[in-house]
């Protein structure tokens, strides 16, 4: 299996809670991130790429329950 695919099984293995509470957590560090790069001038913007695509692979799987 591919990576993306073993982590689309782990995500869809998790609770409603589980889910909700990984959510909020990649919120808190999106926000970090983008927070870095304008004030600080630094960050890693293919981790807010990845970040993103995360969240949106959570509030699918949330979407299709």
């Amino acid at each position: 299996m591919s990576k993306r695919t073993e982590q689309l099984e782990i995500l869809r293995k998790m609770s409603d809670a589980e889910l909700i509470s990984r959510l909020a957590e990649l919120k808190r560090e999106l926000f970090a991130l983008r927070t870095a790069i304008k004030i600080e001038g630094r960050g890693n913007s293919a981790r807010i790429k990845k970040t993103k695509k995360e969240i949106a692979r959570i509030l699918t799987i949330l979407r299709e329950r």
